[in-house]
């Protein structure tokens, strides 16, 4: 086929040949715009799911109910951990100082561990002690704690429970309020069976009572007396890794150390044999002239 039949069909199916190029090249400039768009939306979609779920966690948003801010009466409760060192051989009195320390301020020793380690000059000893001290005395008690020996680690931490202390309260006395309802029912029940159910939800609600009671005084408790846990450990002696050197390990390293020389010898013997016949060829032809 010429030139001129080939450019004679082109221009009668100029119509089919744009509409190819139409689909080379628009479809997937269309197809990109479409993931372009589709990725704005998963994005608008996600940020406003982020928000939502923000808003319900509480994060980043805060709705100040978290901590009963409306109490005056804060409760905190204080807590410190503590792990000295003391010298070789002086335990003993550290310990009697800890608890003398304890003693003075009318603390509780409520639990205390102590182990010995090791044999003989390898041994040492450490022990872990659980203190209650009065909130009022609890940083004198600390700074005291702090002076003994020599301080490895030392951490202290407070937490505000005033929402924990306000919800029993309330729940306290939400169960009062029922158990003087079922009382008042009771001395107004007229028939027998009344008055066994209404006994029987009255013990219940005495027993309820109870241990709200025995739980608000166990938060109390937490307020009014801190915690410390101090760990003390004795170093371990300077010498305790020291061991003699076994009689074969001294042959092996004095037979490894020949065997070094020896290897030294062997590659130098060559350049001084070339040496020593260098210089007495040298002193010959000396002598010669």
């Amino acid at each position: 086929m010429s030139f001129k039949n080939q450019f004679q069909k082109l221009k009668e199916n100029w119509l089919l040949i744009l509409l190819v190029l139409l689909v080379v090249f628009f479809v997937p400039a269309l197809s990109g715009l479409q993931q372009g768009l589709s990725s704005v939306g998963s994005f608008e979609r996600s940020f406003g799911e982020a928000q939502i779920a923000g808003t319900k966690m509480g994060s980043p948003i805060y709705d100040g109910g978290g901590f009963a801010p409306e109490a005056t009466d804060r409760k905190i409760t204080k807590t410190a951990s503590l792990s000295t060192e003391v010298e070789q051989g002086t335990f003993k009195d550290t310990e009697s100082q800890l608890k003398n320390v304890i003693g003075a301020a009318d603390a509780f020793l409520l639990n205390e561990n102590v182990q010995k380690y090791g044999s003989e000059r390898k041994a040492y000893y450490s022990g872990n002690y659980y203190i209650k001290v009065e909130a009022s005395k609890y940083a004198a008690v600390t700074a005291q704690l702090r002076q003994i020996g020599d301080v490895q680690f030392f951490q202290e931490s407070a937490e505000d429970i005033t929402e924990q202390f306000t919800d029993v309260q309330i729940e306290l006395e939400t169960e009062r309020e029922r158990l003087r309802r079922y009382q008042q029912m009771f001395a107004e029940a007229t028939t027998v069976s009344e008055k066994i159910e209404l006994n029987d939800r009255i013990f219940d609600q005495e027993r309820r009572i109870k241990y709200l009671e025995e739980q608000l005084e166990n938060v109390g408790t937490q307020v009014d007396y801190s915690t410390l846990s101090v760990t003390i450990t004795e170093k371990r002696s300077a010498y305790a890794g020291v061991v003699f050197v076994k009689f074969s390990e001294l042959v092996a390293s004095l037979i490894e150390s020949v065997n070094g020389v020896l290897q030294l010898l062997v590659a130098v013997l060559p350049y001084a044999v070339v040496i020593i016949i260098g210089w007495l060829v040298v002193k010959k032809v000396k002598k010669k002239k």
